[in-house]
């Protein structure tokens, strides 16, 4: 992954998206701020972008601690199904 500071004299947004081609690219502000340029086609990079979002990661980590299991009658019954 790239980072590039985002200043005067940067590149156009034809040569960024050459280059996120290639590899992701951070863009990053001259406050802190950064964005992601990245490809989304390609189902790795998805999966790698994925593992990244650190808020995704702890909500499903919490989620699979969880060892409560429902029957299928359990659901039908609480969802008032035959």
């Amino acid at each position: 992954m790239r980072t590039i500071e985002v200043r005067e004299g940067i590149p156009s947004i034809n040569e960024l998206l050459k280059l996120a081609r290639d590899e992701n690219i951070i863009l990053k502000l001259p406050d802190g701020q950064e964005f992601l340029l990245a490809e989304i086609d390609d189902f790795e990079r998805e999966i790698e972008l994925t593992r990244e979002n650190e808020e995704l990661m702890k909500f499903l980590d919490e989620r699979s601690k969880n060892p409560r299991t429902f029957t299928l009658n359990e659901v039908r019954e609480q969802l008032g199904l035959k």
